[in-house]
């Protein structure tokens, strides 16, 4: 039977019409987190790194380290090994992942106007109004980010996704499930030896994709009975030798015939290519000289080390509490909170985040102190980046030794 896939955002009377459908077929629902657990078995990722990839909000290291983009190409290639089953049914973010070049999916679209989502979630939920504007701001967020990820534009309902795109404000349960059953009896989108030979053909490119990351590239891929295209989308320094590596990469997957590469449409943007490295450490410079700052995050850049800045103490706190970093280069005198406070609040926290000190106005005991409070390093003004950069990398040794050794704890 043909493979269903249903896309919608929160309080569109999803649930009673999917569950229907599941009683009057005998298909198999898939969900995102499903496919997570899948994504996470198969990489060995965390699969709350996984789930991060639905967020609406991407962390403010993932331009250096593309997490983000690693675990949709982990996702994909569930979402691919998934459909190979007959009889699914993919529910939810990962709905979108299914190519259009599988010719026996059937891609529904659940929507309805705000009015009616309202009252669906005072009646689900007996939320007030105000609070399900709330959540349904931030659902419709979420699919935003995720459609502009995948296909490079913020609107998750541009009827070109779907087959069928159902006002669910206007259409009753009976009625939304008897249209998508009588889709799945079209001639259309009936399975094919060709339609399947097009999911074969989709596992390949994800498994690609995946050794591609895994070398550090987001790069578009598609196949066609093992012969696999590579699509370079950003402009790059060194275009012959990108190509190089990337059909070396290719040609050890298996299955692979062939590879080739080709330049997309947006080859020629401003974005210069650089490849990514999701193991380097996510780095936090707090000084409130934003000349030195920025002058220190291109010194390190140059150095294949990639950080994000914060101009004062309050501003490097809250952002600790929306991305992971690991390691916090601080300045001692800030206006606001100063160093020693900020130092006091990691270590209370958030211990695991190494602290290097970089300041020009500390004295021996601020150093004494500073040491005592958990600092990894206390380094003055100015400093060589040979030392710097020297220090960034026994924090980070020792980073790795904490992680082996919590693995090792937790096996």
């Amino acid at each position: 039977m043909s493979l269903v896939t249903i896309f919608s955002s929160v309080f569109c009377h999803k649930e009673p019409i999917v569950e229907e459908l599941l009683a009057r077929t005998s298909y198999r629902r898939v969900t995102d987190d499903d496919l997570t657990d899948l994504a996470s078995q198969l990489s060995g990722i965390d699969q709350k790194k996984i789930s991060a990839a639905f967020a609406s909000k991407t962390s403010m290291f993932n331009k250096f380290t593309h997490e983000r983009e690693h675990a949709i190409a982990w996702l994909r290639l569930a979402a691919a090994k998934t459909i190979m089953e007959d009889q699914i049914l993919i529910d939810g973010f990962c709905a979108q992942l299914i190519p259009k070049t599988i010719s026996h999916a059937l891609r529904v679209c659940l929507i309805a106007n705000v009015k009616f989502r309202l009252n669906c979630a005072e009646e689900e939920e007996g939320i007030s109004k105000k609070d399900a504007m709330h959540r349904i701001r931030k659902a419709d967020e979420k699919r935003s980010a995720w459609t502009s990820d995948l296909f490079r534009t913020r609107d998750p309902w541009d009827s070109s996704f779907y087959d069928i795109t159902i006002p669910t404000d206007r259409t009753d349960v009976a009625t939304s499930v008897q249209l998508i059953e009588d889709n799945l009896k079209s001639e259309v989108i009936r399975p094919t030896d060709k339609s399947w030979q097009q999911v074969n053909d989709f596992v390949l490119a994800a498994e690609v994709g995946v050794a591609l990351a895994n070398h550090g590239n987001n790069i578009d891929v598609s196949a066609s009975d093992g012969a696999v295209t590579i699509e370079i989308n950003k402009n790059v320094l060194r275009l012959h030798r990108l190509e190089e590596e990337l059909k070396s990469a290719a040609e050890k997957v298996e299955g692979v015939k062939s590879v080739e590469t080709s330049i997309g449409k947006e080859f020629h943007q401003a974005d210069i290519y650089r490849k990514y490295d999701f193991d380097a450490p996510k780095i936090l410079l707090v000084d409130d000289e934003r000349k030195f700052i920025h002058s220190l995050s291109e010194r390190l850049r140059i150095r294949d080390v990639n950080s994000a800045v914060a101009y004062d103490g309050e501003s490097a706190l809250a952002m600790l509490d929306e991305d992971e970093t690991e390691v916090m280069i601080l300045d001692l005198r800030m206006p606001g909170i100063d160093g020693i406070e900020v130092l006091k609040k990691v270590k209370q926290t958030r211990p695991e985040i190494e602290v290097i000190i970089l300041t020009g106005h500390g004295s021996e005991d601020d150093k004494e102190l500073c040491m005592s409070l958990g600092a990894f390093a206390f380094l003055q003004k100015p400093v060589k980046i040979e030392v710097l950069t020297e220090t960034l990398k026994k924090a980070n040794e020792k980073i790795e030794r904490n992680k082996a050794r919590k693995d090792a704890d937790a096996e």
